[in-house]
């Protein structure tokens, strides 16, 4: 399925090409409902491979702030409690799938070259993660980009790509170095929860993936990377993150009823794809314009006599 990521990378790429004749404009502005002004320069030709080696470098620094420290930290102290009950919320989640009607396997149809063509609801769902999914929306942002001379939508699709190339970096590195075991081949080998196998040969992780590549969850990273460079873009949306987390929550649940992911997968992809998201995003919005207003406290002291007792009392107006 990896070609056709690439036939709708070289389409996206050729239409930032194509861009860069259509006027002399270098930056465009926008202002958003709060008065913060969102400006944007045209995207460069080839922006989303030239652009991934600063994305994987300025995502992986900002992975080492205490924000983000303590919110990995969070996500690993997740994951370690939730793994002793992973076959738990497989077997749970599966027994819900079933009295919906979710297929245990998601089935893809062809139409013409695209192999992606999902034949049940349960398939659309899973497909939510899938790589090609960012790509077909970035290509609508590039396309509404082209058409209205828009640069924000431009970058939006040119963040997109950046997405997914960066987010496969991260989520491969991770799958790797843990080498856990899906579900699905651990029910099938009686294993458990899972083995782990760190640090598998390139030969037997390409030969055998499914037993190495359970942590963390690349649909999951590449979703929640995907909502936040779109949100991060438009702050007004306010539809746009309870829309896609709801999205990412159902997929979540459709990834684990169909023995694909451990739920204990999640929380350092929803981590790491907040983050990447978040500094792709960034990445290609300088803000100005809003000022921040700094918090007046004031502090006054009153003391009283009520019923023969002294009272002191503290009024904090802000």
């Amino acid at each position: 399925m990896q070609k056709y990521y690439f036939l709708y990378l070289f389409i996206l790429i050729s239409n930032f090409g194509y861009s860069q004749s259509q006027d002399s404009i270098s930056i465009q502005n926008y202002k958003t409902k709060s008065g913060e002004i969102f400006s944007y320069k045209k995207p460069r030709l080839f922006e989303p491979v030239l652009c991934l080696p600063k994305d994987v470098a300025s995502s992986a620094l900002a992975m080492t702030k205490i924000n983000t420290i303590i919110a990995l930290g969070t996500a690993t102290f997740a994951t370690t409690a939730l793994v002793p009950v992973d076959e738990y919320f497989i077997d749970k989640s599966r027994d819900i799938g079933y009295k919906l009607h979710f297929k245990e396997v998601a089935r893809y149809s062809n139409f013409g070259p695209i192999s992606i063509i999902p034949t049940d609801g349960s398939s659309a769902i899973y497909l939510i993660g899938n790589g090609a999914t960012p790509l077909i929306i970035g290509m609508g942002f590039a396309t509404y980009g082209l058409i209205k001379n828009d640069y924000r939508s431009l970058n939006v699709a040119s963040g997109l790509v950046e997405g997914i190339l960066t987010t496969g970096v991260f989520s491969q590195t991770i799958k790797r170095i843990t080498g856990r075991q899906s579900p699905e081949p651990a029910y099938a080998q009686s294993t458990g929860n899972g083995d782990w196998n760190p640090f598998p040969s390139f030969a037997s992780y390409a030969k055998d993936t499914p037993n190495y590549d359970a942590i963390p969850s690349g649909h999951m990273m590449t979703a929640t990377a995907t909502l936040y460079i779109i949100a991060e873009n438009y702050p007004d949306k306010n539809w746009i993150k309870p829309l896609g987390w709801s999205l990412i929550g159902l997929m979540g649940f459709q990834m684990a009823q169909s023995k694909v992911h451990w739920v204990s997968d999640y929380p350092i992809a929803l981590v790491m794809g907040y983050i990447i998201g978040k500094n792709i995003a960034n990445s290609k919005i300088e803000k100005s314009g809003l000022k921040k207003v700094q918090k007046k406290y004031a502090i006054n002291l009153k003391a009283n006599r009520v019923e023969n007792f002294n009272m002191i009392g503290t009024k904090i107006t802000f």
